[in-house]
């Protein structure tokens, strides 16, 4: 039987990749920070316990040798090199990374978002070929593009498949978009403020269609780069009136034609440019073919977020989205917003 090790099991990704593999014949070890303590993971898959910066720990992990190691969690060059060392031991690899690595061409890219005349003006779609950030160790962007360049530098010595998700979605995430409707929705704010006229799109991925870009990809190992998102993307408008769709309210949206004055209007999802990218590669040289799409993925979201915010405060439960967006929901801001629409 064909041996996986996959790295970061216990999250987001690694829950149904486990699964996806493991429905394909593979013999699963799944490794995480929890080991056996992490839930959703299917029956009969061996789980170890790990801390991804050991690297003598790794190393005994992968021991005499396995045919694919599933990275889910690898950041920067370091990471790389914790693989490529083991080279000789690993059949072929599967990495995830990030469409925050593309470059606009013109040295814009997400982490310059923020900047005066910052905001990249990417082609619709992005195919692979485009122009990424300089690698180094400063940004998550820059560590992502650090990963990739030393992963595909060693070629055929250890096949690689790179996959770059967008805006992941589903249930486990650590910064789960839908929470900016699904919140809302909970505490009875029936009105709610849309910058860019709520034409936002920043493509989304689907957590079960990465697995299955991973499965496919471990069935013909390669040295590539493939995009990893969704079929057609909705607008953030479109992803309100799923979410509300789902949780069975009516809402009114009031669209501001530029960008939020401050935290209002603000969402996960403002860019005022389009993220879309191209899925042909994947298709070519996978037969991918998406499991599932946005709509048919939120119903879970929605019940895994609900279930999470009658346990805990949404800064407690989901730090890494507080840290992004400290202000998600100001809605004394809002409140005042609106009256001095009135007045």
């Amino acid at each position: 039987m064909r041996r996986a090790v996959v790295i970061g099991a216990g999250g987001q990704i690694g829950r149904p990749a486990v699964e996806a593999l493991a429905k394909d014949g593979w013999e699963v070890t799944a490794v995480s920070r929890g080991g056996g303590r992490d839930e959703g993971l299917p029956g009969g898959v061996r789980t170890r316990r790990l801390d991804r910066e050991d690297d003598t720990a790794l190393a005994g992990l992968i021991g005499d040798g396995c045919d694919l190691v599933v990275d889910l969690v690898a950041y920067s060059a370091r990471h790389a090199r914790q693989l490529t060392d083991l080279a000789d031991r690993i059949g072929a690899a599967v990495v995830v990374s990030t469409v925050s690595v593309y470059d606009d061409g013109t040295g814009r890219g997400f982490d310059t978002m923020s900047e005066p005349d910052g905001l990249p003006r990417y082609p619709v779609p992005i195919t692979e070929d485009q122009a990424t950030v300089p690698p180094g160790d400063a940004t998550y962007s820059t560590g992502k593009a650090a990963l990739e360049r030393e992963l595909l530098a060693v070629g055929d010595r250890l096949p690689t498949t790179v996959l770059r998700p967008g805006a992941i979605h589903g249930p486990y995430s650590p910064l789960p978009r839908e929470l900016y409707f699904v919140k809302r929705n909970l505490d009875g704010r029936r009105r709610r403020i849309l910058a860019f006229r709520g034409e936002s799109v920043f493509h989304p991925s689907a957590a079960r269609n990465i697995a299955e870009l991973i499965r496919l990809a471990a069935a013909r190992p390669g040295s590539r780069v493939l995009n990893a998102c969704d079929p057609r993307p909705p607008t953030v408008s479109e992803i309100g009136a799923a979410v509300d769709t789902v949780m069975g309210v009516e809402t009114r949206t009031v669209l501001l034609d530029g960008p939020a004055p401050a935290s209002v209007g603000r969402s996960p999802w403002s860019v005022e440019l389009p993220v879309v990218c191209d899925m042909t590669a994947a298709e070519r040289e996978l037969g991918y073919r998406p499991v599932v799409t946005y709509p048919d993925n939120l119903p879970e979201t929605v019940e895994w977020l609900t279930r999470r915010l009658s346990e805990q405060d949404w800064r407690e439960a989901f730090p890494t989205l507080a840290r992004a967006y400290p202000d998600l929901f100001d809605y004394a801001a809002e409140d005042a917003w609106f009256a001095a629409r009135r007045t």
